[in-house]
């Protein structure tokens, strides 16, 4: 009986994860949910079979995302990426984000989602500096007490800019989701931060963007 009953959990247990995986709330929209995870490991099952059970459901999720397998080769994440990551979120610190696109696309996140690329005294220290609005946004979110995660889909200047505060002690970095889209500065971006010692997930080469970013980043409330 106790071993029946936790079948049926296990397999609750599954289906609801399959019915958040893209936020299902009717009976079709979880066949078709169950159906995609179903293609996607399906597709993939090979290269993240060694991953752990979060590490698995972000390459999902991002495969998802972008209808592209070749993603499952491509994120690599350090061995303390998820725990600092999940750690963070648990602790509600804050999400600080490259543009506003990436920060609309995050949900269901109790604590604070910031970007500051519009920020007048951003804007200034970007004029001041000649540098982009992005590494400004990150000085200026140093400069005001930051603590959390910094998530990165477009700018590669983002992941730079925060590796060097967190480098001279200057920037409470608890993770970074570098995962800048481009052909300027983002796989030398990805490929610095994937070698350094901040708990990280990167896509490897040009490929990136802001699905990217935001699915890894929801992949991770959803497992809180």
């Amino acid at each position: 009986m106790i071993f029946k009953i936790i079948n049926i959990l296990t397999l609750y247990i599954s289906t609801m994860k399959n019915q958040m995986f893209m936020g299902a709330s009717t009976k079709q929209g979880y066949d078709i949910a169950t159906k995609s995870r179903e293609i996607i490991r399906g597709l993939i099952g090979d290269d993240i079979k060694d991953l752990a059970p979060a590490e698995r459901d972000i390459v999902e999720r991002i495969v998802h995302s972008t209808a592209d397998p070749e993603y499952a080769k491509l994120v690599h994440m350090s061995a303390d990426f998820v725990e600092a990551a999940m750690t963070s979120l648990r602790n509600k610190e804050t999400i600080l984000t490259d543009i506003n696109m990436v920060k609309y696309g995050i949900t269901q996140y109790e604590g604070e989602v910031e970007c500051f690329i519009k920020n007048e005294e951003v804007k200034k220290i970007a004029k001041e500096n000649q540098i982009t609005r992005a590494a400004a946004a990150m000085r200026y979110a140093a400069r005001n007490d930051f603590e959390g995660i910094v998530v990165s889909g477009n700018a590669p200047t983002a992941v730079f800019e925060a590796m060097d505060l967190y480098e001279k002690g200057e920037m409470n970095l608890k993770a970074i989701v570098g995962v800048p889209v481009g052909f300027v500065g983002a796989a030398d971006s990805k490929e610095a931060l994937r070698n350094s010692n901040i708990p990280n997930i990167i896509v490897e080469g040009p490929k990136g963007g802001t699905p990217i970013a935001v699915a890894c980043v929801n992949s991770l409330i959803q497992n809180l």
